[in-house]
């Protein structure tokens, strides 16, 4: 990648929506050969030639739901410590489960390894012929730009979305939302029940514990 903001949505859709080889050929050309997955369901540790790991990881995902829809709601961009955040909404069908319906939410964290001395790497659109790695080329990195790989992907879900993909309807979803209205019910009830311990912090040992309550009491 050139621009990393810029073409991974594309990438994305090529990862989760493209036809097998050149779902392959995206993650040979923006992955690198040592690069990790991880997922609340699985995930590949980083050596040389995990990335094989990584394409079969993605296979099995569009076997079990040749037509997702995905929407990229947003991007951001940490270029100090070379990290994408990609905000995602996906609706995930298992084919072999009828009705089955999982439309969730995710934060994918990818990192991102610079190498201005890489050759440039042709961005691939539709095969010449499908049965052959045979691409046309959009374009190529100029030698003036840094090429951007992907060290690591990580998907983050909150435990709520987690959960729709173990329960149709939304019930264990609907039961986790209660719990955690509950959990806050219990934080102001703990908050309340307990107020001197904030009163102590404030106005004897400091915020941040900048004493400890032995030295408070020490005065």
């Amino acid at each position: 990648m050139e621009d990393p903001v810029g073409e991974i949505p594309r990438i994305i859709r090529s990862l989760t929506q493209s036809q097998p080889s050149k779902q392959r050929a995206t993650i040979e050309t923006y992955f690198t050969p040592s690069a990790s997955f991880t997922h609340p369901f699985c995930r590949t540790g980083s050596f040389e030639g995990s990335r094989w790991f990584i394409w079969c990881i993605y296979r099995w995902y569009k076997i079990m739901s040749p037509r997702i829809e995905i929407t990229i709601d947003g991007v951001a961009y940490d270029e100090k410590n070379l990290t994408l955040y990609v905000n995602i909404h996906q609706v995930f069908r298992i084919w072999i489960i009828p009705f089955f319906n999982a439309p969730v939410s995710l934060v994918t964290v990818l990192k991102l390894v610079r190498h201005p001395s890489l050759p440039p790497q042709p961005s691939y659109s539709t095969p010449i012929n499908p049965n052959e790695q045979n691409w046309s080329l959009n374009k190529t990195a100029s030698p003036e730009k840094p090429l951007y790989y992907i060290q690591s992907q990580n998907d983050l879900y909150q435990v709520n979305e987690f959960f729709k993909f173990f329960s149709q309807f939304g019930v264990l979803s609907t039961l986790l939302l209660l719990w955690q209205f509950l959990s806050t019910a219990l934080c102001v009830a703990g908050t309340t029940v307990l107020w001197p311990v904030s009163w102590v912090e404030q106005n004897v040992i400091g915020g941040n514990q900048e004493k400890s309550i032995a030295d408070a009491a020490r005065g």
